[in-house]
């Protein structure tokens, strides 16, 4: 980061310098233009920082987005196997922990586990099985499992 900001001041120094310099040059050149409030120079230096702060905001935004694909680092063995929507911001999730499966129920500043699966709902998925048919089987057996825990 240190490097990052230490170029970009080797960078603007020189052209803020060109630019006091070419005002100072059509101020002498042309008097006129000496009570001008905004020169030339001035829209350079302007759009060249605009260029430069969009351009990090790029940056920081491809890096977060390549640090966040880095999974395992800090999350280990979870993995989220699927979910469905129960209401307007609440969710039922299946996760996978080392190989314990459990039903979290998640709302806003709340996650409870509803039920700790002693058999696996979803394995892993194979290089033979596609998305879809996973996230197909795992509704339905979970709007399954809902029936039957009513019902009980």
């Amino acid at each position: 980061m240190r490097a990052l900001i230490s170029f970009f001041m080797l960078v603007l120094t020189p052209l803020s310098q060109v630019a006091v310099a070419a005002t100072k040059a059509t101020e002498k050149a042309i008097p006129s233009l000496a009570n001008e409030p905004v020169g030339v120079g001035n829209y350079l230096q302007m759009f060249f920082g605009l260029f430069v702060i969009v351009a990090l905001i790029i940056g920081m935004a491809w890096f977060m987005r390549r640090m966040s694909n880095m999974g395992g680092m800090a999350a280990g063995n979870l993995k989220v196997l699927g979910g469905i929507s129960v209401g307007q911001r609440e969710r039922i999730v299946l996760v996978q922990a080392g190989d314990t499966q459990l039903l979290v129920g998640v709302a806003p500043g709340e996650i409870r586990t509803l039920h700790v699966m002693d058999e696996p709902i979803v394995n892993q998925v194979t290089s033979s099985e596609t998305n879809s048919k996973v996230s197909t089987g795992f509704s339905e057996k979970l709007h399954a499992a809902i029936k039957n825990r009513s019902k009980a």
